[in-house]
């Protein structure tokens, strides 16, 4: 993991770059080459990053439920997402 990396704002991280940096996280805490103090920092960006996937995964949960089906059960179109539904 970079220094640049562990700056940027968890919160504008796409998900497939909070969940790369993730797995980095896990692997280097797994190693256990990391001192104590680095090593409970990165564990707290590390649940950073998990909060940011899972309101993310929850996103596009909302998105899907959104789809409308028509008299047959065949998705007919999207309806748009709720602007105060999606946590920002």
């Amino acid at each position: 993991m970079t220094e640049e990396q562990t700056r940027r704002p968890v919160e504008e991280m796409s998900f497939e770059e909070a969940i790369a940096e993730l797995e980095k996280i896990v692997e280097r805490l797994e190693r256990g080459q990391v001192p104590l103090a680095e090593s409970i920092a990165i564990y707290e960006r590390g649940a950073a990053l998990k909060k940011r996937c899972e309101q993310l995964l929850r996103q596009a949960e909302m998105r899907i439920e959104k789809i409308v089906l028509d008299e047959q059960g065949a998705p007919a179109g999207v309806e748009p997402l709720d602007p105060d539904a999606n946590g920002g």
